[in-house]
């Protein structure tokens, strides 16, 4: 199976209606998108976001013993794939305006727990096993924007209220500079189904004002509900396509309180549909926010751990590529993907020192030159 998801936006009006809606009194609201220079850069801070939630649901989703919890398996199985879709979305946007999108970089990996970028740093993402915790922190991540919310490019409460600042920037640019001049970008670098993706939704080739606003609606309505304002995503479940696909942070809601959504329920209503098993219990105890900085150097917990980093790091360099002209290397993607999995599970059969826990999956950023030669 493949691991692939992306973004989302709309217009407000002019600069003082925005700062208004903040509070502020005629200044532009803080990460307001005013040039194509800034288009870009929040377009690769979407990358950034997408990336960031990818660890965190990873290890939650390894950390679960083979054969147990198949429901909960399926549903961050499922999320997984769709935020790897969000970034290349988020890949394909930032390439039709002329950008480059970059994952082999520090800035990927600064470690956690850590907020996510550049939002109101309200709540920090960590690296939990399968569990009440994870479950809370990724309701977090997922949480729908307020129907009164405005849009903000910086510092974002939501992070629909972000795709949102791009969404209006993008339309404010199209009518200023014209959309000749926003959507510059090479059409080759655009990557589309044909280079592999098989999970909900589908993967949009940017070329205009139109398809950036459906490639940023199609990211929104994954994580929150179309119209932000239903539990449904528009899309049919992947594991069971007779059912209807609910939204990320729905999905969430179903492992907390054990229960499907169904036709007719809504966010009010909660989910009324069939009962979800779940064994807490049935998980690797792996350590909260694993460090390679925990175990000696040499030691067998540090060198699988060294040897995970290089793996994903290695698969940082293959994603960029794929989305910097060389679309076949996602087939390498997938590939490596399958790798970082097993290597994953291995650290969680290792007992750290102290026997109250097992090591995990550290994601630290290993520079290029450093990955030549392994421990």
């Amino acid at each position: 199976m493949n691991m692939f998801d992306s973004a989302s936006l709309i217009v407000v009006g002019t600069e003082s209606a925005i700062s208004q809606a903040k509070g502020g009194m005629g200044a532009p609201l803080a990460g307001t998108i005013t040039s194509l220079e800034s288009l870009r850069e929040h377009l690769h801070w979407a990358i950034e976001l997408e990336h960031s939630t990818i660890p965190p649901y990873l290890c939650a989703l390894y950390s679960i013993e083979p054969g147990r919890n198949l429901e909960a398996v399926e549903v961050i199985t499922s999320v997984v794939v769709e935020e790897m879709l969000h970034l290349m979305l988020a890949a394909n946007l930032l390439n039709a305006v002329g950008g480059r999108p970059r994952l082999d970089i520090p800035q990927m990996l600064p470690g956690y727990p850590r907020p996510l970028p550049h939002s109101d740093r309200t709540f920090e993402i960590s690296l939990f096993r399968f569990g009440p915790d994870a479950v809370e922190t990724f309701l977090k991540i997922e949480q729908p924007s307020p129907t009164s919310g405005p849009p903000e490019g910086d510092s974002y409460e939501t992070i629909g209220q972000f795709y949102e600042s791009i969404k209006q920037g993008v339309r404010n640019l199209s009518v200023t500079l014209g959309e000749a001049s926003v959507f510059c970008g090479d059409p080759a670098r655009q990557v589309t189904d044909e280079h592999i993706y098989g999970g909900g939704g589908h993967i949009i080739a940017v070329n205009n004002l139109d398809s950036a606003l459906a490639a940023l609606e199609e990211v929104v309505e994954q994580g929150e509900g179309a119209n932000h304002a239903q539990v449904w995503d528009g899309d049919s479940d992947v594991f069971h396509p007779e059912r209807d696909q609910v939204a990320h942070y729905y999905r969430f809601l179903e492992l907390k309180l054990g229960r499907r959504y169904r036709r007719g329920d809504t966010p009010r209503s909660g989910p009324t549909g069939d009962p979800i098993s779940i064994d807490w219990n049935a998980v690797r105890l792996m350590r909260a926010n694993p460090r390679t900085s925990d175990h000696a150097p040499g030691s067998p917990i540090r060198i699988a751990q060294d040897e995970f980093n290089h793996s994903y790091c290695s698969l940082l360099r293959s994603l960029e590529e794929a989305f910097n002209g060389v679309p076949q290397m996602l087939g390498a993607a997938i590939g490596a993907m399958y790798s970082l999995k097993a290597q994953a599970q291995t650290l969680m059969q290792m007992p750290t020192e102290d026997g109250l826990a097992t090591a995990g999956p550290t994601f630290e950023y290993v520079a290029p030159d450093r990955r030549a030669s392994r421990p």
